[in-house]
């Protein structure tokens, strides 16, 4: 099945009991057995209920990969990956990483002896340099965020394969749509799916998809141990959001190309970072998707851009069918420290924009006017 259809018939299509098109919400804690320890596949729904498998078997099949996991946000998704290592174990992560995703590895798992290395993935002489014994997983973003550098899936992969290491790759921001990491090699892919998979900003989700059995049946017992899981309602309207993918993100990146040729042409702009400009992944990526971050060549004018906007809402998050803007250094990258954002380019003048799918002239013509 093509990917178009897959989105609404994959995982499960329907409701077989009723005939009812769309996954019912199964609003239960807890199931009825025949016997002691017999039962229809359901017996408390931390562990398994049937709109969340829906979800997860969907999932899966975007991604191609053998099993879905779906997760209360995608902080917990990292959280519940992050839990397949042990004390001592040594971790590569892309240095311009979401910065929650830094927060809870540089405060949080710190804590519990796992070791790391934050490198410029983009270099793979990088992640060569930074293997260790004890090193277990190689982590990337590709494109990153805020700053959207590119890691090549495929040859990160051989890497990991070559050292017996796990490949985590995050998609949030090309969603499988665009790149199925899975596929160029990757074990694990990760979503926030709060981002695009959502796409109406009515939701806090994360999803997890493994390649494997071994991994498959790990990944659950994290699940169901730790119980970070989505709730049936937002299972449902996950769904819901999925189904639309496709087409959304085609204007999501309709808009970003005219969007980014516009920008190019302004001087109050600086240095833009996009997927579709510089070196590109043409061989892993369908399009560049809907994200664009640009310097403003002054603090004054970046003050007066945010002051004014009214179709463009600024705001955390990204992904939605509106376009939102915010300040990385101040907002989603805030947790990063200072010194390691100015390393990395990620000043105060730095702007992220998560293109809509407004008419695109609107788009232009509030960051014009603003």
């Amino acid at each position: 099945m093509e990917f178009n259809s897959l989105v609404i018939h994959g995982g499960v299509d329907g409701d077989k009991n009723t005939g009812a098109v769309t996954i019912p919400i199964y609003q239960t804690s807890t199931y009825a057995q025949e016997a002691v320890g017999k039962h229809r596949g359901y017996e408390y729904s931390r562990t398994g209920n049937p709109t969340r498998e829906a979800v997860e078997k969907l999932i899966a099949d975007l991604e191609k990969g053998h099993r879905g996991f779906a997760f209360s946000s995608g902080m917990a998704a990292i959280s519940s990956v992050l839990m397949l290592f042990q004390a001592g174990d040594h971790i590569i992560f892309s240095d311009d990483v979401y910065g929650g995703t830094f927060r809870v590895v540089d405060k949080v798992f710190k804590n519990f002896n796992i070791e790391y290395d934050f490198v410029d993935t983009s270099d793979i002489k990088n992640i060569r340099n930074h293997i260790k014994e004890n090193t277990k997983a190689v982590y990337i973003e590709t494109p990153t965020n805020p700053l959207m550098k590119l890691t090549d899936i495929e040859e990160v992969s051989k890497i990991t394969k070559e050292n017996n290491l796990l490949l985590i790759v995050d998609n949030t921001f090309m969603t499988p749509y665009l790149q199925r990491p899975i596929e160029l090699g990757a074990d694990i892919v990760l979503h926030s799916a709060t981002k695009y998979l959502g796409g109406h900003s009515d939701l806090i989700a994360g999803l997890v998809v493994v390649n494997n059995e071994v991994l498959g049946e790990r990944m659950h017992f994290i699940q169901n141990s730790v119980g970070a899981i989505l709730g049936p309602f937002d299972s449902w309207l996950l769904i819901k959001g999925i189904k639309t993918l496709a087409v959304r993100m085609e204007r999501h990146c309709e808009n970003a190309e005219k969007i980014v040729k516009w920008l190019g042409q302004q001087e109050w702009v600086g240095k833009i970072y996009y997927p579709g400009i510089g070196i590109q992944m043409k061989k892993q990526m369908k399009r560049y998707g809907g994200m664009i971050s640009f310097e403003v060549n002054d603090e004054k004018y970046m003050q007066k851009l945010l002051d004014n906007l009214k179709v463009i809402t600024l705001a955390e998050s990204l992904g939605g069918i509106e376009s939102l803007i915010c300040v990385p250094s101040k907002m989603t990258h805030a947790s990063v420290p200072p010194e390691i954002r100015v390393k990395l380019g990620i000043t105060d003048t730095l702007i992220r924009l998560s293109v809509g799918i407004e008419d695109v002239e609107d788009i232009i013509r509030d960051l014009d006017i603003a």
